[in-house]
C-alpha cells in the first residue's frame, strides 16, 4: 500500500503555533473516541491573540488540520482480534497524546486502523502516522506472544484524508461503526472510495 496523503490549509513556518482542536490538559485524552457532545464543547475556532507594542504587532499561527488516517496490518492479515482492539484502541490515543496529536477518534477491524487526528502545523502527517505505527508494533509484539511468533508488522503505506470540521462527528460515528460497515465491503473497496472522493490518483497494484 503506497501512501496517500489529501491535505488543506497547512499554515506557514512561524514563532508559535496552536492547534483549533484542543481539550484542557485533564480531559486531552480522556476517551479514545470522542462522543458527540464532547466534541460540540471542543474549541473549533480560537481568536488570535496580538501583542501590541506601539507599532510592533506579533501575530501567532493558527491551524485546523484534521486528518482521516487509514492503515493496515501487513498483507492485510486478521492479526486485530477483539481482545487486541480493545488494549490497541486506547495504546494509539496514548501515543498520540504523548506526542501532541488530538485522537479524536480511533477503531477498525482484524485487518486495518482508522485514526482521526487533529495536528500540529508543525507535525508532518507522514510523522505522525509513523509514530503511531512504529511504537504500536512494538508494543503489540511484546506484548502478545503469538503476534511476535506470527511476524507482526504493519503494512508499509497508509491514507491520509483531510475532512472539514462540520465533518468530524460523522467521522467519528464512521470509524466506531467500522464492524458493521465492513460486513458489506472489504478494506480496499473502502480504500478506493475514499481516494476517488479526495480526487487522489492511484493505479490498482498500488493498493496491495
Amino acid at each position: 500500500m503506497r501512501n496517500f496523503e489529501q491535505k488543506k490549509n497547512e499554515g506557514g513556518n512561524h514563532a508559535a503555533t496552536a492547534s483549533c482542536f484542543k481539550t484542557s490538559s485533564s480531559e486531552r485524552f480522556s476517551s479514545v473516541n470522542a462522543s458527540p457532545e464532547r466534541l460540540r464543547g471542543w474549541d473549533h475556532g480560537t481568536t488570535p491573540s496580538i501583542k501590541s507594542r506601539r507599532d510592533d504587532r506579533i501575530m501567532h499561527s493558527f491551524s485546523s488540520c484534521l486528518i482521516h488516517c487509514v492503515f493496515s496490518t501487513h498483507e492485510r492479515r486478521p492479526w486485530l482480534t477483539p481482545t487486541i482492539q480493545k488494549r490497541l484502541w486506547p495504546y494509539l490515543g496514548g501515543i498520540a497524546r504523548e506526542n501532541e496529536i488530538t485522537a479524536l477518534a480511533v477503531g477498525g477491524v482484524a485487518d486495518h486502523v482508522h485514526a482521526l487526528l487533529s495536528l500540529l502545523a508543525t507535525l508532518s502527517i507522514s510523522k505522525a502516522v509513523q509514530l503511531l505505527k512504529g511504537n504500536s508494533s512494538k508494543w503489540l509484539r511484546e506484548t502478545f506472544p503469538e503476534l511476535r511468533a506470527q511476524g507482526f508488522a504493519w503494512q508499509e503505506g497508509f491514507g491520509a484524508f483531510s475532512i472539514g470540521v462540520s465533518g468530524v462527528e460523522e467521522t467519528v460515528r464512521y470509524i466506531q461503526g467500522q464492524e458493521e460497515h465492513h460486513k458489506k465491503k472489504s478494506f480496499r473497496e473502502e480504500l478506493e472510495i475514499f481516494l476517488k472522493k479526495h480526487g487522489c490518483h492511484y493505479e490498482p497494484e498500488m493498493l496491495d
